[in-house]
């Protein structure tokens, strides 16, 4: 295996999840155009209306996910792939929340707790960072 910078990793993973965002908006965006739902509509066929909870439901999830990532990716003073890492889990929790919840909407959560221990990992990453961060900037006693 070949080291990369961190920043070569976190940045593989934020173009992956700006993709999948990207291709869960066509698809509700065709699913509207497929079922004849004029904007500004959010509701009427049920496939749609799925398909558009997944996006804005992801959206709302990238808020959390995307900061915490790169505040991983840059203070966190372990082994350089692991904010990539679990930044992958957090979009293969995505892929499944997508397909569960297109599916049945009542079999989403698998993939909801996955991104969810993504998000606090990337959380426990920031914070293991930031101590080591600010506890190298203090002076010796």
């Amino acid at each position: 295996m070949f080291a990369l910078p961190a920043e070569d990793y976190s940045g593989l993973v934020t173009i992956l999840a700006v993709l999948l965002y990207i291709a869960m908006g066509a698809r509700a965006g065709t699913l509207r155009g497929r079922h004849g739902i004029k904007a500004p509509a959010m509701s009427g066929h049920p496939e749609y209306e799925r398909a558009a909870r997944v996006h804005l439901n992801t959206l709302e999830q990238l808020m959390i996910f995307l900061p915490l990532l790169w505040l991983a990716t840059h203070f966190f003073g372990g082994p350089p792939w692991l904010p990539g890492a679990i930044g992958l889990l957090f979009l293969v929790g995505r892929i499944i929340f997508m397909r569960a919840y297109m599916a049945d909407p009542e079999k989403r959560l698998s993939g909801l707790v996955l991104g969810m221990f993504a998000n606090l990992g990337l959380l426990a990453l920031s914070l293991v960072g930031l101590w080591q961060h600010w506890s190298a900037d203090w002076p010796a006693p």
